[in-house]
């Protein structure tokens, strides 16, 4: 019996497949929304440095998002470092 390709989401089931969770879509969305703020952040620091290096900034705000963008930016990889970390666990396990 062959193994066929795992299908996108959102694409109809083939027959014998089984749907992918519920739980599944939502934990894309969170990771897809993780992402963004990271984006995000990063946009609104360099947009507070520039007005800082412009005059028309205060050095606080720019102090502030720097650090918001540097924190979200960690709190993504230690997320990313602790998926790998799943996948390589379940990997592991004898079948």
């Amino acid at each position: 019996m062959a193994i066929g390709p795992i299908p996108p989401l959102g694409a109809a089931a083939s027959v014998g497949a089984t749907a992918p969770a519920k739980g599944a879509a939502g934990f894309v969305d969170s990771l897809g929304r993780l992402v963004q703020a990271v984006e995000g952040s990063a946009t609104e620091a360099n947009t507070a440095v520039d007005k800082m290096l412009a005059g028309t900034g205060d050095v606080h705000d720019a102090m502030i998002a720097l650090q918001r963008s540097e924190l979200t930016l960690q709190l993504t990889v230690q997320v990313r470092n602790k998926l790998v970390q799943a996948y390589q666990d379940i990997m592991r396990m004898p079948v």
